[in-house]
């Protein structure tokens, strides 16, 4: 009788001998991990080529291209499916971390006080607005509360970070991470139309554009079309934006352990452990200890990790889906995209008067 062998052994298992390094379960990763990271190559290449055009922005679009199209769909459904929806939820947590070491103390005190109260107006208006609107609209609280979060301060990072806190689906942050790609992009492409109509100073539309835009790089990609000085000003107020990440995380986890009914789920905790992080790489970027080395290989790896979580996201989005319930929704984050633009605007005006 032939001898028995171990059906995890090199030749014999069914992943072959080029696996047994992986952990138990995490095979069924690869193929979507390696397909975010082909589409994450492509994404930074067709940046490399338009500037103008966020990589970020690109992620997203890819994944609703491979969602949809007949030749990719049955894949990124299929066997990439668990790879990318790992990538969608910790791979973002990941690049939420690294996120902090952009996020500098120093240079958010230097806007003054009189701008620091104008940005967190602006995000708690803008919060509670697109809130409404979006209730107005009839779309589920939980989509609500995303849509807001990610209006208001960092887009699909603090959609992330949101979910995480109040215990929501990884699926259903596919909407929201959506709705605020469409409309950073659209900003994108409006705002620069806007500055000489409205007259406004370089400094001004750098202002608004950090006070409005929600993601970092679309912010970058809006600003830099008015130079270097309105690029400055625009990313110190992005990121002040950013800061209150923490503080609006915390409060929801303190909300729902407040209202969750006790013993029917386990609560989390009030701030995750990587909005921990975050703050943690905030606080080390404020001592100026980091060489521009560490600092410009962290913003690297946020965004080679932030990209592939975007894909991950808009490879969950059925085009077909999405119209059932879509129309309301984009209804919804055009008001609230309109509403943060006006808020912005006021803010950034008073700001540079």
């Amino acid at each position: 009788m032939p001898e028995k062998t171990n059906a995890g052994s090199a030749g014999n298992g069914p992943h072959g001998p080029g696996r047994r390094w992986l952990p138990r379960g995490a095979d069924r990763l690869v193929p979507g991990l390696v397909t975010a990271a082909l589409a994450l190559a492509a994404a930074f290449a067709v940046h490399a080529v338009a500037p103008a055009l966020p990589a970020m922005t690109v992620a997203v679009t890819l994944g609703l291209l491979a969602a949809n199209l007949p030749g990719t769909a049955v894949w990124t459904a299929g066997r990439a499916r668990p790879g990318l929806d790992f990538a969608g939820k910790h791979l973002m947590r990941g690049g939420i971390v690294l996120l902090g070491l952009k996020v500098s103390i120093m240079d958010i005190l230097g806007l003054g006080w009189l701008a620091l109260v104008l940005i967190a107006g602006v995000v708690l208006l803008s919060f509670g607005g697109t809130y409404l609107l979006v209730r107005l609209f009839r779309l589920p609280r939980e989509t609500a509360l995303l849509v807001a979060t990610g209006f208001a301060i960092c887009g699909a990072s603090a959609i992330g970070a949101m979910a995480a806190v109040r215990r929501i689906r990884h699926v259903d942050t596919v909407l929201p991470v959506a709705l605020v790609t469409l409309c950073g992009t659209l900003a994108i492409g409006v705002l620069p139309l806007l500055m000489h109509p409205l007259n406004l100073s370089t400094a001004a539309f750098g202002a608004w554009t950090g006070a409005s835009v929600h993601d970092v790089g679309q912010v970058v990609a809006t600003a830099q079309t008015a130079g270097t000085a309105a690029l400055g000003i625009a990313v110190v107020v992005k990121l002040t934006r950013v800061l209150l990440l923490a503080p609006v995380v915390a409060l929801a986890g303190l909300h729902h352990r407040a209202t969750a009914v006790p013993g029917h789920q386990q609560l989390p905790p009030v701030i995750p452990l990587f909005v921990a992080g975050f703050v943690a790489m905030v606080a080390l970027r404020s001592t100026g200890w980091l060489s521009a080395g560490w600092l410009d290989a962290g913003a690297g790896l946020q965004d080679v990790l932030l990209g592939a979580a975007l894909f991950g996201l808009g490879s969950a989005v059925r085009i077909r889906t999405l119209l059932h319930t879509g129309a309301r929704a984009l209804l919804a984050a055009l008001a609230a995209w309109l509403l943060i633009a006006l808020l912005g605007l006021a803010a950034a005006l008073l700001i540079t008067a």
